[in-house]
């Protein structure tokens, strides 16, 4: 079966194989996605996948109402815990984040909605023969960095927006020779 080459590991595979590039309009996981996307910075995301159990308990199955109600000592808490990334900034982010998630919210009915527009509300589908022809930004990820910055938002440079776009299916970068690709 042929398969995208990132997905190396059994944890990158099942993550290729059932998430990566499905369109989701679920808003609780777009935050868990941004939340998430923002935490690799820097890292791997194996290492972020490895964590992702541990930041769904830190962060209340990334339930974006109660993650912008965290306060100090919750913040000493997060970064006590060892299971996921313990970096100040990308906790203070992931807390602002909230606040500017719930807002965008409020005033689009969802996120799903707001965050669709950049790729006007359907899925991009790319045809990529191989990896390295998968751009790391786009026009539409620097204008999503942009606009999400504008409304407050921390670690959403146009480099995380198109991982973010990616993983939720905004659009699909499957190779074209990957059994995924037709699916999503």
């Amino acid at each position: 079966m042929d398969r995208c080459e990132w997905a190396a590991s059994d944890l990158m595979i099942t993550y290729h194989d059932e998430e990566w590039g499905v369109p989701l309009h679920d808003d609780r996981m777009l935050f868990e996605f941004l939340i998430l996307e923002g935490a690799q910075a820097g890292l791997s995301w194996n290492t972020i996948l490895n964590k992702r159990q541990s930041y769904r308990a830190a962060f209340d199955n990334f339930d974006p109402v109660a993650v912008s109600t965290y306060g100090d000592s919750k913040v000493q808490s997060l970064l006590a815990d060892t299971g996921i990334v313990r970096n100040r900034l990308k906790i203070a982010a992931a807390i602002g984040n909230a606040n500017a998630f719930l807002k965008v919210v409020e005033e689009s009915g969802s996120f799903d909605r707001y965050i669709w527009g950049f790729v006007g509300g359907s899925t991009k589908n790319e045809k990529r023969k191989s990896m390295s022809e998968i751009p790391a930004t786009t026009a539409e990820s620097d204008a999503m960095s942009k606009e999400l910055k504008s409304r407050g938002f921390k670690f959403v440079g146009s480099t995380i927006c198109y991982a973010f776009m990616q993983a939720t299916g905004m659009v699909n970068d499957h190779k074209v020779g990957c059994f995924r690709h037709g699916q999503v």
